[in-house]
């Protein structure tokens, strides 16, 4: 595999395309917003400025990574002659269907189709197309350009070729894959999200404030970020579409959204990308914290 295609230019599109590129693979970045597509080069122009500054890459290799990228908003021409695209829109599954029906018929029959979603059915999502057996799982972990871990999900027709392609590519990348099967949520937010959510449960029912939570997971079970921060940088509004993905697909109760983060996505506090959630990332507390440095 040479050239790849991501679709969607937010957190994890545009961290998968700097990944890939930085490795030397071309990769065509898709979005159907021209501005989404700015803001997500400009991102991985930063990471990348920032990775020179700390020595681990040189300014010509950064400027190799991004003479590897380039853009698009029509996704048929995005996808054309690419060996493999990787789908990392928005976690909904009508969305994704739609996604992966036009690429299926917009790629080549021999393209495998990939996609980053955290706990959607790989098999649902493959049924949506003419080649299921090339259909498969990468879910990423945020920041991609970072963390090591790619959990690759096997769907039901997921052929064995397709699942020691990707192996194979993952660990070119310098990622560690790890094999799971297609249960909702997978491994990671299957283990992830109940802890968050009765993170959330926890601040509902008044046993602690949310600073006194995350002090206690990162201090007493060594975490390096706080459940209800993490759930911030995730983006509440994912933390709920998971939830309910995995209490649909299990009908357990012990994976029903708390009511908190349920009115939170509803009044539109979802973290650090609205500005606000369990804490307050707008402007004007980042000033605040600006001016008692030097007070």
């Amino acid at each position: 595999m040479e050239n790849i295609a991501v679709i969607g230019a937010g957190t994890m599109g545009n961290g998968i395309a700097h990944t890939f590129a930085q490795f030397g693979y071309n990769v065509n970045l898709i979005d159907i917003s021209q501005t989404a597509l700015e803001k997500g080069l400009k991102t991985i122009s930063k990471n990348l400025d920032r990775m020179v500054s700390k020595e681990r890459i040189t300014e010509e290799k950064k400027n190799e990574t991004l003479n590897k990228i380039k853009l698009f908003t029509d996704l048929k021409e995005g996808v054309r002659n690419v060996e493999l695209i990787v789908e990392a829109a928005t976690e909904n599954i009508d969305l994704k269907l739609k996604i992966f029906k036009d690429i299926d018929e917009f790629s080549n029959k021999n393209t495998v189709l990939a996609t980053n979603t955290s706990s959607i059915s790989i098999t649902q999502i493959a049924a949506a197309t003419s080649k299921p057996d090339k259909v498969i799982g990468m879910h990423f972990m945020n920041p991609v350009p970072i963390m090591k871990l790619v959990e690759i999900i096997r769907g039901y027709n997921t052929t064995d070729e397709v699942m020691e392609t990707i192996v194979d590519l993952t660990k070119k990348i310098n990622k560690v894959p790890v094999e799971v099967n297609d249960y909702p949520g997978f491994v990671a937010n299957r283990i992830l999200m109940p802890m968050i959510n009765e993170s959330i449960e926890t601040l509902y029912n008044g046993v602690a404030g949310v600073a006194e939570i995350d002090t206690v997971m990162k201090l007493g079970m060594a975490h390096p970020m706080g459940p209800l921060q993490l759930a911030d940088f995730i983006g509440l509004d994912v933390c709920l579409s998971i939830l309910n993905v995995m209490y649909d697909g299990f009908k357990n109760p012990k994976y029903a959204p708390c009511p908190l983060l349920v009115n939170m996505v509803m009044a539109g506090k979802l973290g650090v990308k609205s500005g606000e959630g369990f804490y307050d990332y707008s402007e004007s507390r980042k000033a605040e914290k600006v001016a008692k440095m030097f007070s």
